[in-house]
């Protein structure tokens, strides 16, 4: 396999891993997976580089399900190194996370090295990047320990993209409902930027490009909770947070220029008591909305966003909603910000997002943040996790005899942030039963958002996720 990339079946992988003289970095992968295509040029870089000091090869999941199984694939495109030149046996490596991204190249700079290292929690090898010189990684670091995940120091001191970087990673970004995978893709990177941005630090307005930051979302929530609508509490400084801004402002006697700067933020936080345990004034108006919206879906605009895996259910999905009235834009972009901006140009009411993964069960996600969530994205995002456990039940309980339950959470994934209607990530799995119940989730989903018109304000003993 030395110098070029091989493609391991569940036939050939024991052997051809047995037979290796170097380490061998195994990609678990599938046709469907944008993140995959991303990275497939820099493991072609890889094979090239470090020819005679480390193999790459590939498992594509839907042809070899069982390998995904036996290595608790959960989430794809997954490395795993493999080392000694022999099948791994009770001490396996555990998944190998690197940083594909424009933002942190780590793997594509010439002081790269990819070498074998002792995961401390269960002593597995797993795969690192090194370079003490790299100033990237040195900067991750940095931000990981200023948002409270601090890197082991021997990972820090010797510049080490290593196990303990990849924990504070998957820590990381479980706090901030991320996608959790341990690699800093451009959502993570954006999202430790922001995370260093504290209240105070500096001047806040309208700007183009806007501001965004941790600490635009603590203006928002603050103002939301005095009564001042500053729009959804996304972090991200548009019109109607300055608006809110100079509002508050004129209410307080101080110049009303729509500027957060020292004077207006000392006064916010001298109000802060009063703000304490009160739902902004941006989820009380929404609620007002959807109760006052159309109950039927006649003339209804809906975008269903297709992430790839899932483009013959957008399909079935549309064809039923326009059937029942509704004008549907089908959007099949794999870039989030994208899908986000064509929503919103489109002035869709609903936005429902499909995403195939390689996981053992499947979960909607509306968007949520400390002290806020959306309310239409909430209850339509329940609905639709009670419409999957009913389209799947069927086909997964019969033949695994598991307990069917769709998570239903709040997150921050740019899609659920960058939308400015109730919005739902629908993330569906496992791929083969998906494949079977194409028909009945499309049914299932269609009447979710029907049902969901009918009554967006109901259920109100749901409690976010």
């Amino acid at each position: 396999m030395t110098g070029s990339i091989s493609n391991l079946s569940e036939n050939t992988f024991d052997e051809e891993i047995g037979a290796a003289t170097e380490p061998v970095l195994v990609d678990f992968w599938a046709e469907w997976c944008g993140p995959c295509k991303m990275i497939a040029p820099i493991l072609e870089e890889i094979a090239v580089e470090q020819s005679g000091s480390v193999q790459v090869a590939k498992v594509n999941v839907d042809e070899a399900p069982e390998l995904a199984r036996r290595f608790e694939v959960m989430s794809i495109p997954t490395l795993i190194l493999f080392a000694n030149g022999s099948p791994p046996h009770g001490s396996w490596v555990r998944k190998a996370s690197h940083s594909f991204s424009r933002n942190w190249p780590l793997t594509s700079r010439p002081s790269r090295e990819i070498r074998t290292a002792t995961a401390p929690d269960r002593g597995e090898a797993v795969a690192t990047v090194t370079g003490s010189e790299d100033p990237t990684i040195h900067d991750l670091h940095r931000r990981l320990a200023e948002a409270g995940h601090p890197v082991d120091r021997h990972e820090v001191v010797d510049g080490v993209f290593g196990p303990d970087t990849v924990r504070a990673l998957l820590a990381f970004q479980a706090e901030r409902g991320l996608d959790e995978h341990g690699t800093v893709d451009n959502a993570t990177h954006a999202a430790l930027v922001e995370a260093g941005h504290r209240l105070g630090d500096r001047h806040l307005y309208l700007h183009a490009p806007m501001f965004r930051g941790d600490d635009v979302a603590d203006l928002q929530l603050r103002l939301g909770g005095l009564g001042f609508d500053a729009g959804r509490i996304d972090g991200i400084l548009g019109p109607d947070t300055t608006s809110a801004i100079t509002e508050f402002q004129r209410n307080i006697g101080l110049a009303a220029d729509g500027i957060a700067g020292p004077l207006t933020v000392d006064n916010l936080r001298r109000l802060l008591g009063r703000t304490t345990g009160r739902r902004p004034v941006v989820q009380v108006r929404e609620l007002d909305r959807l109760r006052r919206g159309r109950p039927d879906l006649a003339d209804q605009r809906i975008a269903i966003g297709e992430f790839g895996g899932t483009a013959a259910l957008a399909t079935a999905l549309t064809r039923i909603l326009r059937a029942r009235g509704a004008n549907v834009l089908k959007v099949d972009q794999p870039d989030e910000a994208l899908q986000a901006g064509t929503a919103n140009d489109f002035d869709a009411d609903i936005y429902l997002g499909l995403r195939l993964e390689n996981h053992s069960q499947c979960r909607t996600d509306y968007f949520a943040t400390k002290g806020f969530h959306s309310e239409g994205g909430l209850r339509l995002a329940r609905r639709c996790a009670e419409a999957l456990d009913r389209a799947l039940r069927i086909h997964l309980e019969a033949a695994t005899h598991t307990t069917v339950r769709t998570l239903c959470t709040g997150r921050r994934l740019p899609i659920l942030r960058q939308t400015r209607m109730p919005a739902v990530l629908c993330t569906l799995a496992p791929a083969s039963t998906v494949v079977l119940a194409t028909a009945e989730i499309a049914d299932n989903l269609a009447g979710a958002i029907t049902n969901w018109l009918a009554d967006p304000t109901g259920d109100q003993t749901i409690t976010p996720g």
